[in-house]
């Protein structure tokens, strides 16, 4: 832990911080995710640390019942997202010729229409559920993985080591999962922090517009939503999920850049 730098050090401490308040939400939270316990917009108190919303549900709850389904759709989503676009685009980029090109030009088709207006079509003709909700921001995500990851496996494939395994006879499974995987992962890895920060903000903006996590649930981005009136009248209800949001953003890529810098000098002492 010595040798962890500090902006690294304080941002594993928050993405703990959060990871822990989704993970143990049933004993942490006070109060239930709907339950009703005061007046209306109620101001900080020691009963209420951080308030009421608009309806009287303690506002501190709502943050920890809503932190826990938004990393919860957010990694789920991620995972989906680099599971099928990095696989595709490592075999895309090994293979090659009409497979390559099918894959890339769906793809470019894909990429071509607003992440955001693809979900909510998609979202406006199916049951806004959990799981839906998670494969249709994955599968929509996949996209910008698999580019990445085609390009990188592009430039790993005409090595002499991945050459070299070919010329023992090594399928292009082993190649690809034994050779050049590991030698992507450092940008990958990178990539995987910021696509999770992506999918907390679209899942917030999907539940903000109406087609994300559905009440009586919460999340961030609902919780805005709930509570966008009373800004005007100075109640800062609003205003604490996005400091969350913020805060976890900053945190995990404080992580990330942490661990992409570790994993490279790792290569290069072993290239070395």
């Amino acid at each position: 832990m010595r040798r962890v730098p500090i902006p690294a050090l304080v941002g594993l401490a928050i993405t703990g911080l959060f990871l822990f308040s989704a993970i143990a939400a049933p004993l942490i939270a006070p109060y239930g995710v709907s339950e009703v316990v005061g007046d209306v917009w109620e101001p900080a108190s020691s009963e209420f640390w951080l308030g009421t919303d608009n309806i009287g549900r303690d506002l501190l709850s709502r943050l920890i019942w809503g932190g826990q389904t938004t990393i919860l759709v957010a990694s789920a989503a991620t995972v989906v997202s680099f599971v099928t676009g990095s696989v595709a685009g490592l075999f895309a980029a090994v293979i090659g010729g009409w497979v390559d090109q099918v894959l890339s030009r769906f793809v470019d088709l894909v990429m071509a229409i607003p992440t955001l207006i693809f979900a909510l079509v998609v979202l406006s003709v199916m049951p806004v559920t959990i799981p839906v909700l998670i494969l249709v921001m994955g599968l929509l995500d996949s996209t910008r993985v698999f580019r990445l990851s085609r390009a990188v496996a592009s430039d790993i494939a005409v090595m002499d080591y991945v050459e070299a395994a070919e010329l023992r006879g090594e399928g292009r499974v082993w190649t690809i999962f034994r050779e050049i995987l590991p030698n992507a992962l450092s940008p990958l890895v990178a990539e995987a922090g910021m696509r999770f920060i992506f999918m907390v903000l679209f899942v917030s903006t999907l539940s903000f517009l109406g087609l994300g996590v559905q009440p009586p649930g919460a999340d961030w981005g609902g919780i805005v939503k709930e509570n966008k009136d009373g800004i005007v009248y100075g109640i800062p209800a609003a205003l604490l999920p996005a400091v969350a949001i913020a805060a976890l953003a900053i945190s995990v890529n404080l992580v990330a850049d942490w661990v992409l810098d570790r994993t490279s000098s790792l290569k290069g002492g072993r290239n070395g």
